[in-house]
């Protein structure tokens, strides 16, 4: 909702200033058509050039996530560290043998189908179940369960943030594209050098239109859409390190309950359920 509201302001504070100062919308509404598909058309050609094909997927999935907002919500936290807290309950009172068939086979277990957002992100159950899985094969020392896990955030993190990197780079280079189509407007209107002065001033105006497409899209629309995804990629991977401390902290002997109570402690404060609220939870998890 609040992208929406930010692009509206920007066309409104731009074009509608515009028309307050006395500006005619006619050489706009004449050029911008053929400049916008000259820059921005050849921008997209350039990110082509220079990203692989998951990083374009990404781009387009990525705008969709700029409009929605972060993945996770409050409820998603919550669910979370209920999700951990009935997986290391299970395997600290009843052991290795009872929470193998959970992370074996997740899409079957009681547990994970508790919580089908997660269940359905492959991402976030594989990391748990992996990580779990790590666990039972006796590898139990803390610091290397959490150096193993940290290469894994590292790496999805990594390309996780490809697309908004990709998007800045687009942004980045749209003010010179506009120059570019100013310059062949130019070109244009020196091959009319003898047309009568408001002939010219027209041709001149609409070079000049590209130059301000390219720095309009640039700095209000591109840019801010990167900056936005950036945002989101970096909320969403509090994520994982969430699942981070929970399973490390229940390496280090602590109960069920302190390890997601220090997985709480990294919850986005926004997000972050109070004690009373994650209580309640975990007493409703305990129950089914």
């Amino acid at each position: 909702m609040f992208p929406i509201i930010g692009i509206v302001t920007v066309f409104a504070m731009v074009f509608g200033v515009f028309l307050m100062e006395g500006g005619s919308f006619e050489v706009l509404a004449e050029a911008a058509p053929m400049e916008f598909l000259m820059i921005f058309g050849a921008a997209v050609g350039a990110l082509t050039i220079g990203q692989e094909v998951s990083v374009l997927k990404g781009i387009a999935g990525g705008i969709g996530q700029v409009m929605s907002g972060p993945k996770w919500k409050k409820q998603d936290y919550q669910d979370l560290l209920a999700l951990l807290f009935q997986l290391t309950k299970l395997m600290k009172t009843k052991g290795v043998v009872a929470i193998e068939p959970h992370i074996e086979n997740p899409e079957e277990s009681a547990i994970f189908q508790k919580y089908p957002k997660i269940l359905k992100d492959h991402h976030v159950t594989h990391f748990i179940c992996d990580t779990m899985r790590m666990m039972t094969m006796n590898l139990d020392d803390p610091h290397q369960v959490e150096d193993a896990m940290e290469k894994q955030l590292e790496k999805h993190h990594h390309e996780a943030l490809a697309p908004p990197h990709a998007m800045q780079g687009m942004a980045d280079g749209l003010p010179a594209l506009g120059i570019v189509a100013a310059v062949l407007g130019i070109v244009k209107t020196m091959g009319s050098i003898n047309e009568p002065p408001e002939v010219l001033g027209l041709m001149i105006g609409k070079a000049l239109v590209g130059t301000f497409l390219g720095v309009f899209l640039a700095y209000g629309i591109v840019g801010p859409m990167a900056s936005r995804l950036n945002g989101i990629v970096e909320n969403d991977a509090q994520f994982y390190k969430i699942i981070r401390d929970v399973l490390v902290a229940h390496l280090h002997g602590n109960p069920a309950q302190i390890s997601v109570e220090i997985g709480r402690g990294s919850v986005p404060s926004a997000l972050q359920p109070t004690f009373l609220q994650l209580e309640e939870a975990l007493a409703s998890a305990a129950e089914a």
